[in-house]
């Protein structure tokens, strides 16, 4: 960004600035505690292998006449910004299963940054993590991405983005319905253009990542004819680009409010409804006049991304499908045993056999007795409904998605397949059952994770990830001399000490799936 552009309101600040702007950032000038941005300079913390600059603000907050509208740009700030502290999480009821408090802050567009400590002879590859939390929980500062940053050599930009009803509220007349925390996670794709060459990274080489809920933003950014630009390759964890509907293979009562993807229209209604009848609100102005705590007290409803709008014009399977959608590198995969993870939180005692068969009825009809057969090596109720809920909800609509991205942009498959991986949430209950390669699972092999440890030959898969994640971020190709050979044409499964390819669509039971009506 040009030197003239900063208004620069101290001395140092602009002697910084200037300094910054005249070195070339493959020179490894900005490797100090004190890095410059285009709204002014900030102080991160120093470690041995890392810095991170933690609570920089890259919208204004969104509060008062700003609640659900589009990100305004972040104003301007004089003297050195203190950025040793995360910035509050945006407005959640907490989840105790992953360990997230409540909050009620909505000035809560804030962004953190991780670098290695060392400087580099050219620019680095920024990544830009999408956190989880099923739209409505989590934080960029729930992933310690320093053991990322330092092994990958990456830049590693994690931001919070609005959540639940302040992030997918819609209402009649409304504009931007639906998308206010897809234009949240836009407006920090653009601050990394603008600001990533401070940090050492290349503004031209930007990374989207993230799962499951983050996944599905990436998805939604691909769809995005207006993230156009803002990002040159992306990697999809446990996210879903199609039609299948995770929380009714769970659930089969579910019905289409429970959607990830929602028509603007029924966003609207569903958000009418709210605010009649728990906001006793008629209009907009009523709304914003709310407190984020009785907005948080509403009636549940899933708020999630709304298409047929401007930022998403119709349903992402819809914009795969037709080849309408941002065609950048696209590594893309899941867990392998995705499911056992919502059996074991839905169903905390496990599945019994009455209800596994009603299950099964309720969502299969005549067909049930033919579904229950191709599942019946599984070994319980619970592991089977779980695999059904794995094949079903994620990995075979994965690779329907993935064939679609892969007929216009490369493309790679993985599947997470260490079924010894560590458990990472407070579940309600032990599940009488073992875990698996649960949804989540690969997490503490890419991001550091208080109380969670890896054994030797998960160090080494978590290290073999890192330089796959890395290396498709540098080049779009997860290929690295050292690694084993990823195959072009099928998925590659890790595990630890056993890294290869693997046939998804057999050994998740895709061509029956294939064949049953959705």
């Amino acid at each position: 960004m040009p030197a003239g552009r900063f208004l620069a309101t101290s001395i140092a600040a602009a002697l910084l600035l200037t300094s910054a702007l005249a070195t070339p950032a493959s020179a490894g000038a900005a490797v100090g505690a004190v890095v410059p941005t285009d709204r002014g300079p900030v102080r991160g913390a120093v470690e041995a292998h890392t810095r991170t600059f933690s609570g920089i603000p890259y919208a204004a907050p969104p509060v008062g006449e700003r609640r659900w509208r589009a990100p305004e740009p972040a104003a301007r700030w004089s003297g050195v910004r203190d950025a040793t502290v995360p910035g509050p999480r945006c407005p959640q009821l907490g989840d105790p299963v992953v360990g997230i408090p409540r909050s009620e802050n909505e000035d809560c567009l804030y962004l953190n940054v991780t670098t290695p400590r060392n400087p580099a002879p050219r620019p680095r590859p920024v990544m830009v993590w999408l956190h989880g939390g099923g739209m409505r929980s989590g934080a960029g500062s729930d992933s310690d991405p320093r053991r990322l940053a330092a092994t990958g050599d990456v830049i590693v930009v994690t931001p919070n983005y609005r959540l639940g009803i302040f992030g997918f509220f819609g209402y009649p007349g409304l504009t931007g319905s639906g998308t206010f925390g897809l234009q949240d996670q836009q407006a920090a794709l653009r601050w990394v253009r603008r600001n990533a060459a401070f940090f050492g990274g290349d503004p031209a080489n930007v990374t989207l990542f993230g799962e499951s809920a983050g996944g599905d933003g990436v998805c939604a950014q691909l769809a995005s004819p207006l993230a156009a630009g803002l990002f040159d390759r992306a990697i999809l964890q446990s996210g879903s680009c199609t039609t299948a509907n995770p929380v009714a293979v769970i659930l089969p009562v579910a019905g289409a409010a429970e959607d990830t993807w929602k028509p603007r229209s029924l966003t609207e209604s569903l958000g009418a409804r709210t605010a009649t009848e728990g906001l006793r609100c008629d209009n907009l102005a009523c709304l914003r006049a709310r407190t984020a705590t009785e907005l948080l007290a509403t009636p549940a409803v899933y708020w999630s991304p709304a298409f047929d709008t401007p930022l998403l014009p119709v349903h992402p399977a819809e914009a795969l499908r037709t080849g309408h959608f941002n065609r950048v590198p696209v590594l893309a995969g899941h867990t392998r045993d995705e499911g056992r993870f919502f059996v074991a939180t839905f169903f905390p005692g496990g599945i019994d056999d009455p209800t596994y068969q009603w299950l099964l009825t309720t969502a299969f009809g005549d067909r049930a007795g033919e579904v229950a057969a191709r599942y019946a090596e599984a070994g319980s109720p619970s592991l089977a409904w779980a695999a059904i809920v794995t094949d079903r909800a994620y990995v075979c609509p994965s690779l329907v998605a993935g064939r679609a991205i892969a007929a216009r942009a490369p493309y790679r498959h993985y599947l997470f397949a260490d079924r010894a991986a560590p458990q990472i949430f407070a579940l309600p209950a032990p599940p009488p059952f073992p875990m698996g390669a649960y949804h989540g699972a690969e997490l503490p092999y890419l991001f550091d994770m208080d109380g969670v440890t890896l054994t030797a030959a998960q160090r080494r898969l978590a290290d073999q990830m890192i330089r796959y994640w890395t290396a498709f971020a540098a080049s779009g190709d997860p290929e690295r001399p050292g690694l084993p050979r990823w195959p072009s044409r099928l998925a590659q499964s890790l595990a630890p000490d056993a890294v290869g390819p693997v046939d998804l669509a057999a050994q998740h039971h895709c061509g029956f799936w294939a064949e049953y009506p959705s």
